[in-house]
């Protein structure tokens, strides 16, 4: 991957159209991202800026993220500061992967203020801070470092802003041609170039040596210039690519990538690819780690339990001895004393053969049958109940297992009613909370095929029942993942095409446990066809007059048919 300084040149030409454009609304979804709203040139922009460890980075987005109910106080800070601001300016600290943000806002009495964000995208070390640039006094910061944590700088409101420390490298856009020559005499390696300019990343580095290896002396100055030029929006091309068995993206044509695996319009829309879907997935990570570890441990026990069952059924497999030892007592009772610790009996089921059967030596023959007839019944009673409570092991564990898959492919929204579902079931406390919920609909997503025809996704067990009950009609097409966990999937028409058939099964697919496998089977009825039996747990239904088709799950096809 290379989010490196000549990327961030790239993103901030990209967020050029949102100069002048008014900061409508300010969240924070978690610890580590900031959504601005702004609306720009008579267009609502969403703006991300994430100071994730592994995921730090600021672009346009179109992908709805979803806010807590009660702001964090940082949130709040850039509300007082900021809501309402127009931005003035867009810039790049030199190369390096730090970007400004220069807006005047009002102050409470209503007079104009203005406010510098300072946006470092460092990996770890990212942060989030807004200054007076008046006075040069931090107003507040994502990230606070203190002196103990940070010799270098203090990060902490009202400290001066003190940049990261500088690189002592060369800025590449500032460099002449007769020094250029001078310093290609030193490469060897696309590494070189990381080590003399400052915002080049290996794989830029890779990029720029292969181009200019395939170059005349004479031309190789202008194939920099135009590498360069590449970032600052100059037939740039947002690209995925392959190289040596790994994955990379840039802003400009890898042309010494083993392969191009996609092209993109902009760079925004090429970081919503990389990272939104492990960015969704690290948000949901934040807010149900509790709940993954639970599930956890209940399978655990669970297993612990089928375990112990699994000898007890074992043990309690004895009873065919017990009755046979009772038979053979019972028929033997007049050679047998009382006083005898054992009795060797002919054995009538199995002809020549003698057995030896213990006996208590302070009864007499029938009451040691009777012994062996009292064991045997409760043998018999002990194997019917462990069959039983194997059984809901079983099922508990398929239960449990569908919930730890939804968790893991579950939105943030999602994780709310998958804990109610758990609640209501009795099987997990209920977290309590300051405020009163009003009850709510659960939400199925929505997706619309090529052919313009709605199709919804139940994202957890509330959604899936009520849309197979509560939503779709019975003459619509209800899909679902062949003996794999998975959602509900039903296609808002009666009569849907091949395609809009294959696309919903993709859906099916990827929204299921065989997310990552190939040749999925998917079956599809009719919802007529779907019934919930009594007492079975959300989520849970049997089908029947259905098809299977096979499909492979596809990212690129979901995210195109999201609604």
């Amino acid at each position: 991957m290379a989010f490196d300084g000549l990327f961030t040149t790239a993103m901030v030409q990209e967020l050029q159209v949102l100069k002048n454009g008014r900061i409508s609304k300010i969240h924070q979804p978690n610890a580590h991202e900031i959504v601005f709203l702004v609306r720009a040139n008579g267009k609502n922009q969403r703006l991300i800026i994430s100071i994730h460890p592994s995921y730090s980075r600021i672009q346009l987005t179109d992908e709805a993220i979803t806010n807590p109910a009660v702001a964090p106080l940082f949130c709040m800070v850039l509300r007082k500061h900021l809501e309402g601001g127009t931005i003035t300016a867009i810039g790049q600290h030199g190369t390096d992967r730090i970007v400004t943000l220069d807006i005047t806002a009002k102050n409470e009495i209503g007079d104009d203020m203005e406010r510098r964000i300072y946006i470092e995208i460092m990996g770890r070390h990212s942060n989030f801070i807004v200054v007076d640039p008046e006075r040069n006094l931090i107003i507040d910061s994502q990230k606070h470092l203190p002196p103990s944590v940070n010799s270098y700088r203090t990060i902490l409101p009202g400290q001066p802003y003190k940049p990261a420390p500088p690189q002592d490298k060369i800025n590449p856009f500032l460099i002449e041609e007769e020094q250029f020559s001078s310093l290609l005499q030193e490469v060897e390696s696309g590494r070189d170039f990381v080590r003399l300019f400052s915002g080049f990343s290996p794989i830029n580095g890779n990029e720029l040596l292969y181009r200019l290896n395939s170059t005349e002396e004479q031309e190789k100055f202008s194939i920099f210039k135009t590498f360069l030029h590449s970032f600052q929006g100059i037939n740039n091309q947002p690209n995925i690519s392959e190289i040596d068995s790994k994955m990379g993206f840039s802003a400009t044509a890898l042309t010494h990538a083993t392969t191009q695996t996609a092209e993109f319009e902009t760079v925004s829309e090429l970081l919503d690819k990389v990272y939104f879907g492990r960015a969704e997935r690290e948000r949901v990570k934040s807010q149900a780690s509790d709940l993954e570890r639970w599930l956890d441990n209940e399978i655990s026990k669970l297993n612990l339990k089928i375990k112990k069952l699994t000898k007890e059924k074992a043990d309690a497999g004895k009873l065919d001895t017990f009755q046979l030892y009772g038979e053979l007592i019972t028929a033997n009772s007049y050679l047998i004393q009382k006083g005898q610790t054992e009795a060797v009996v002919d054995n009538y089921y199995e002809e020549g053969t003698t057995i030896t059967i213990p006996l208590d030596s302070r009864k007499t023959a029938i009451e040691n049958a009777q012994r062996f007839y009292s064991r045997y019944a409760k043998a018999k009673t002990a194997l019917i109940m462990i069959a039983e409570q194997l059984k809901k092991a079983d099922e508990d564990i398929e239960y449990f297992e569908m919930i730890k898959q939804q968790v893991m492919q579950a939105s943030p929204e999602d994780i709310d009613e998958i804990r109610e579902e758990l609640a209501e079931l009795g099987l997990m406390k209920e977290r309590k909370s300051k405020k009163k919920k009003r009850p709510k609909k659960p939400s199925p997503e929505s997706y619309v095929s090529t052919s313009g025809i709605p199709i919804s996704v139940g994202k957890n067990n509330k959604q899936n029942d009520y849309l197979t009950f509560k939503i779709a009609s019975r003459d619509q097409t209800w899909l679902h993942t062949k003996d794999i966990p998975g959602s509900h999937v039903v296609i808002h028409d009666p009569n849907p095409d091949e395609e809009t058939i294959k696309e919903a099964a993709v859906l099916s697919a990827y929204f299921s446990k065989a997310r990552e496998s190939s040749s999925v089977p998917v079956d599809f009825t009719e919802v007529r066809h779907v019934k919930k039996p009594n007492g079975s747990k959300p989520g849970f239904v049997i089908y029947f007059e259905q098809k299977t088709l096979f499909v492979t799950p596809d990212e690129d096809l979901v995210r195109k048919l999201k609604k």
